[in-house]
């Protein structure tokens, strides 16, 4: 019996930057294997223009190996690298990392081994909630290119008490009215505990603050925020303060505030930065740390210098302001949108060096006005190589070069891979 025309015997060359198999269809297309690996032969079946299903896996890579968490089998999206061995995403990581420089400009650029973030880790989750048919509420991870929700019974990233909080939502949200058919739920594990930002597709009423304050205090939650989609959100419970030590410094974050995702991962990074910076600044010097977020990168940066810190969140330009308003006299923080007025030229020339660490898509704005200033030291943190690979070509051009990078995996078992980038020119 011979096997249908859409399903073949493919070998896997390489491995696409979402974690897929790249094997070659007869007529050349390149298709994208979900679940294969490198070296592999797999029977596949075409599932698309670009892309296949992996049906059996014939000759099996070395470095696979079996998936700790049983929700791999389902698809799910968090993880998509669970049945490959560490040392071998580790290598293809830093491999990501050379190839995003290379493309830059910088072929030669010296590309230190991955930072690896271990298992259970994770301190903020985004749990998609969808309301089932009988009332009861899925917590947990959408599977990949799927909009139902995928109810979580493990999870072998996020750290403990965030997974155990999903079991708590279960609970509570299915008396929840103000939550109709799905919504989300953003929690950051702060010092103080959970802080929870509910996005809903419905108006919080009376009955529901009631049940959140309840919640929050019976759970130990100090602050339960709400929102109706994308709006503004606001305050639902609120049991005590919330607070999260930056290198030292107490911060209040805005409920759903961008953190690095693990305490591994934001020593990493710290590490890098400040390891990336000359070793010889003048005696008082300026530092610009631009998309400051909360601080996570200022404070550990005023160690070296007077540091204006520019972000252009509110929430999180505030906290910023009011953490280094009672505890650190050297961070200055700024509210400045950087992608639509980004620091010029002749703003820059009054710093010795510059941090940038901006969102997944880039700062093509300010890297074009970094490219035209005077400044010789530069820090880019990444988070997409993508972006870097882009970015990157700019500063090459204006005759930076690569002093040290270093890949980190924060997000273990994902296609994502974090760098810092330390550059100079003169």
């Amino acid at each position: 019996m011979t096997a249908p025309a859409d399903t073949l015997r493919l070998e896997v060359t390489a491995l696409g930057a979402q974690g897929d198999g790249i094997a070659a269809w007869p007529d050349g297309t390149r298709l994208h294997v979900p679940g294969a690996l490198p070296a592999e032969q797999v029977q596949a079946r075409r599932a698309g223009p670009q892309r296949a299903e992996l049906l059996e896996v014939l000759r099996a890579s070395p470095d696979r190996v079996v998936p700790p968490c049983r929700h791999v089998a389902e698809g799910c999206g968090g993880c998509a690298l669970q049945h490959w061995a560490m040392p071998a995403q580790s290598a293809w990581k830093r491999a990501r990392l050379a190839d995003a420089l290379a493309r830059a400009g910088f072929p030669d650029a010296p590309v230190a081994e991955a930072a690896e973030t271990p298992p259970r880790a994770r301190r903020r989750a985004d749990f998609a909630l969808r309301r089932r048919p009988d009332g009861t509420v899925a917590v947990g991870f959408h599977p990949r290119g799927a909009a139902e929700v995928l109810d979580l019974s493990e999870c072998h990233v996020l750290d403990p008490r965030l997974f155990a909080l999903a079991g708590q939502l279960r609970v509570v949200l299915r008396r929840l009215s103000a939550l109709g058919r799905e919504g989300s739920a953003v929690v950051n594990l702060l010092d103080t505990g959970p802080d929870l930002l509910l996005r809903t597709d419905r108006p919080l009423d009376v009955a529901g603050r009631r049940l959140l304050a309840a919640f929050s205090a019976q759970a130990g939650i100090p602050r339960i925020a709400w929102a109706l989609g994308e709006a503004l959100h606001e305050t639902a419970a609120q049991a005590g303060p919330v607070s999260i030590a930056l290198s030292g410094v107490a911060v209040a974050p805005p409920p759903g505030a961008f953190l690095q995702a693990s305490p591994q991962g934001e020593a990493a990074i710290v590490g890098a930065v400040l390891a990336g910076l000359p070793a010889k600044l003048p005696v008082r010097p300026r530092i610009a740390d631009l998309y400051a977020g909360v601080g996570t990168l200022s404070f550990p940066l005023a160690a070296r210098g007077r540091v204006d810190a520019f972000e252009g969140d509110a929430g999180a330009a505030a906290a910023l302001d009011e953490a280094a308003r009672r505890a650190v006299a050297r961070v200055k923080a700024q509210r400045r949108d950087l992608a639509r007025r980004p620091l010029l030229a002749a703003e820059l020339a009054a710093f010795d060096a510059v941090v940038l660490d901006p969102p997944f898509a880039g700062a093509a704005e300010q890297v074009a006005q970094i490219a035209r200033s005077k400044v010789t030291a530069l820090v880019y943190v990444s988070c997409n190589p993508a972006a870097l690979a882009r970015d990157g070509r700019a500063l090459a051009e204006a005759g930076f070069r690569v002093t040290a990078a270093t890949p980190v995996d924060q997000f273990r078992w994902s296609a994502q891979v974090e760098a810092v980038v330390a550059l100079a020119r003169g």
